[in-house]
């Protein structure tokens, strides 16, 4: 067990500096010994959000397209997995610790028609200075010891790079697919790319990028104002993955983000509000016929 742990540490500083993301080898070496796959009882679907760079808007998007699929009519869980930064509480206007019934499992507050549970709720107070065994137990406590049934989708918004969290879901739970978040700019892409190929390593199908902040829309003359240098096409070909949609900056939306009111609740009828429309049945859909797909498959 000591080889082991020292095996892991000496993998994780590696990976501190090293550009590529982990081999089949090291992927291997990380998942040995973890629980097998199971799924969640009651959870018919598992997305996760993702990117490899951090400050691409995961957590807000994760957010608000979860509060959207709920409006939409969908039993809504949303999990935030990133331990060390979690912003969902804040984001979802929740703080009370959660409770727990007579089995021990956590009862998750809601807000806004959605079930949540982040270590922000159980951790309220200084930094969270851990190893990765502890994160992936941490991560395992989230998903295993709380009351998420009965629940259509299960939104995961995850922490920036290609490490422990993002491995040990894919080990753990059935991942139906993953949504990489990414601004239009080539240093993000890149990051955001080896994102995507760490889970097509991994066997976890990828629904799509989502092109955020792609333009501002001028509250004067109302045309829209291009930010980034659009570059997306060409790295999402590079993944032979499609673009789902392209999501505006608006200052409301980080203003709903502090305020704990997702800009989706407050204006759902903002044009941010409609891409999360349009990305929420982009992704029915594909829940949809992934689920087609698998039964033929068994």
């Amino acid at each position: 067990m000591i080889q082991k742990n020292i095996l892991f540490n000496m993998f994780n500083s590696f990976r501190a500096f090293s550009p590529k993301p982990p081999t089949q080898q090291q992927i291997d070496l990380m998942t040995r010994g973890l629980p097998k796959k199971a799924p969640i009882p009651g959870v018919n679907n598992i997305i996760v959000v993702a990117s490899g760079k951090g400050g691409v808007g995961k957590s807000t998007t994760a957010v608000n397209l979860a509060v959207t699929m709920a409006a939409l009519g969908k039993k809504v869980g949303l999990l935030d997995a990133d331990v060390f930064g979690p912003s969902v509480p804040l984001m979802m206007n929740i703080s009370e610790e959660p409770m727990v019934d007579d089995q021990n499992f956590m009862i998750p507050p809601i807000n806004y028609g959605v079930k949540c549970m982040s270590m922000g709720l159980l951790s309220q107070t200084g930094a969270i200075i851990w190893r990765g065994p502890l994160v992936m137990s941490a991560t395992q406590r989230l998903i295993r010891g709380v009351v998420w049934a009965p629940l259509d989708i299960l939104v995961v918004d995850t922490p920036p790079g290609t490490g422990d969290v993002h491995i040990s879901l894919a080990q753990n739970i059935p991942i139906d697919g993953v949504i990489l978040i990414s601004t239009p700019q080539t240093a993000a892409l890149e990051v955001t790319t080896r994102g995507g190929e760490m889970y097509k390593r991994l066997g976890v199908p990828i629904i799509g990028m989502v092109e955020n902040m792609r333009h501002v829309v001028c509250a004067n003359c109302k045309n829209e104002i291009q930010i980034f240098r659009n570059v997306t096409e060409s790295f999402a070909n590079k993944l032979n993955v499609k673009i789902l949609v392209s999501i505006p900056l608006d200052q409301a939306i980080t203003e709903g983000g502090d305020c704990g009111t997702p800009l989706a609740v407050k204006s759902p009828d903002s044009e941010y509000s409609k891409s999360l429309q349009v990305l929420s049945r982009e992704i029915f859909s594909f829940l949809e016929n992934h689920k087609k797909q698998t039964a033929k498959v068994d």
